[in-house]
């Protein structure tokens, strides 16, 4: 494979300029990428909850019934049809929650009227004249006599409002029977003193009128006073066995869970908000107004890393189709470690036949050769082992006899020409034997790493000045320049960190890139862990 030439790639990638349509995924994205906020806010609210449950005691409530009846002159009349009609159980319901019943309640049980009115609730059911009363306090004895005194509370004040109008209407009809009974009398003077017998008659007619009126007087005064006043029964009392617990506990636990995390999602978008990261392609675009070289993908089993490799691979050939050897690229990051990039694009490179230098100026170089050799041992094919074997020359000797020829002979402790020495103390000169192994028909240094055809090799950056292809680990670029120095020598390729990376980092990035003259080629988007 040989390097091609630069193609016309501008540096500002294809922006969205319409704005899509925001789905339900964007949504959840930002509390997706902030899961542990959103997991500890939910779990702070859990604990609270739970502590409310453990630590708040229960609270109880009592139920007493009562059923409200109409005041009627015939209690034995049938009511008919609307008997619920008969009474305004609104109203009723209003007495039973008023002023008058609460401060008796107060006063009676020793507490704080707000208190009082905050414990006791009144339900009216539909279509019946019955009141419930429910009473909530931390002691079962204390709720049932707070029910219980609440129905009779109701009871004796509803009474003693009907007394009243009872009483002011009898008074009302005393005060008109003694008039009419004064009138009767005057008349009476009237009639005996009369002699004339047309006058007597028109007065015994006046007398007869009066005595009618004072009749009717008489029987409403007494259909009043035998009307029953009684506002009703308390059919169902509050008692111990019936007391029940207010509110169902573990509905706590549920609220304090989705409560918290409510708070956590809130949280979430508020601090991505202020603290905005790259999340995909188009913000990373957005961010660096650069091409995309290539995405490189986590793999979703660490077992099958396939897939991250064929990207790496993807991404080379990216970057080969736009620098020319000699060629001084420098992978350049804002606050993340490119060492696992550098080493898969270095590989990549070399199985083409190419040879690459990686340098490296901060210490990482031996993780550096380890990622290389894992990585070259993934490799799909390898190139540098045809499949088929050579066919061997007619009248060439077998394998086996030609490695017996060419097997090297031992090197014998005594130089050529030397007599043994008799001393026993003497030193015996050994010659040198060089470490490097044959592979692929070529010396192999020993900083240097066999890739396909080609290799890969290790060192700073001085030391790759006279190398083709340097591939350059640059440091952070926001705690070290040399990144940013190097590719003014060359080019340069910004890696990314998905879900990491902060776009306000990658635009400053870019800009002293681009300040100090340099025109990258482009981004790469990784993800978190391994690149």
């Amino acid at each position: 494979m040989t390097d091609a030439t630069s193609g016309s790639w501008t540096t500002n990638g294809p922006s969205s300029a319409t704005p899509g349509a925001v789905t339900l995924t964007d949504l959840l994205r930002v509390p997706m990428h902030r899961l542990r906020l959103v997991g500890a806010a939910a779990l702070v609210g859990l604990l609270a909850a739970l502590g409310y449950v453990l630590l708040v005691p229960a609270a109880l409530t009592a139920n007493a019934v009562v059923a409200v009846r109409p005041v009627v002159t015939d209690a034995f009349t049938p009511s008919g049809a609307g008997a619920d009609r008969a009474v305004n159980m609104n109203v009723e319901s209003g007495i039973a929650t008023g002023t008058e019943v609460v401060q008796r309640l107060a006063n009676a049980a020793g507490g704080d009227p707000r208190d009082i009115r905050g414990a006791l609730e009144v339900e009216v059911p539909t279509g019946g004249q019955i009141l419930r009363f429910s009473y909530q306090a931390r002691e079962a004895q204390r709720a049932v006599q707070g029910a219980n005194l609440a129905a009779q509370t109701y009871l004796d004040v509803r009474r003693t409002m009907y007394e009243q109008q009872r009483a002011e209407m009898l008074r009302s009809y005393d005060v008109s029977i003694t008039k009419v009974a004064a009138q009767q009398a005057a008349l009476q003077k009237r009639a005996s003193a009369t002699k004339d017998p047309a006058a007597g008659n028109a007065v015994v007619a006046e007398l007869a009128g009066i005595n009618n009126q004072l009749t009717q007087l008489n029987s409403a005064r007494t259909e009043i006073a035998a009307v029953d006043v009684n506002p009703g029964w308390v059919t169902q009392a509050a008692e111990k066995s019936l007391v029940a617990s207010a509110g169902h506990r573990p509905l706590y636990l549920v609220a304090g869970l989705l409560g918290g995390a409510l708070i956590g999602i809130v949280l979430a978008y508020a601090w991505e908000s202020t603290d905005r990261r790259v999340r995909s392609v188009a913000d990373g675009r957005d961010a660096t107004g650069l091409p995309l070289l290539g995405t490189v993908r986590r793999p979703a089993f660490r077992g099958s890393p396939r897939a991250v490799d064929a990207d790496v691979r993807y991404v080379a050939m990216a970057v080969a189709e736009r620098v020319r050897q000699p060629a001084r690229v420098a992978l350049v990051s804002a606050r993340e470690d490119a060492t696992a990039l550098t080493a898969g694009l270095a590989v990549a490179l070399a199985a083409d036949g190419r040879d690459v230098f990686v340098a490296d100026d901060s210490g990482r170089t031996e993780r550096l050769r380890a990622t290389v050799l894992a990585d070259r041992g993934r490799l799909p094919i390898d190139p540098s082992r045809p499949l088929v074997p050579k066919p061997r020359p007619a009248g060439s000797p077998p394998a086996a006899a030609a490695g017996e020829a060419a097997a090297p002979r031992r090197p014998s402790p005594h130089p050529a020409a030397a007599r043994p020495s008799t001393d026993a103390d003497a030193t015996l000169t050994l010659p040198r034997v060089s470490s490097a192994r044959p592979e692929n028909g070529r010396v192999v240094d020993p900083d240097e790493v066999s890739v396909g055809v080609g290799s890969v090799r290790f060192g700073t950056w001085r030391q790759g000045a006279d190398h083709g292809l340097v591939l350059f680990n640059a440091p952070p670029a926001e705690s070290d320049e040399r990144g940013v120095a190097v590719a003014r020598q060359g080019s340069a390729v910004v890696v990314v960190e998905r879900d990491r990376t902060r776009q306000s980092d990658l635009r400053r990035l870019v800009e002293r890139l681009r300040a100090a003259g340099v025109t990258p080629l482009g981004f790469v988007l990784t993800r978190n862990g391994r690149a």
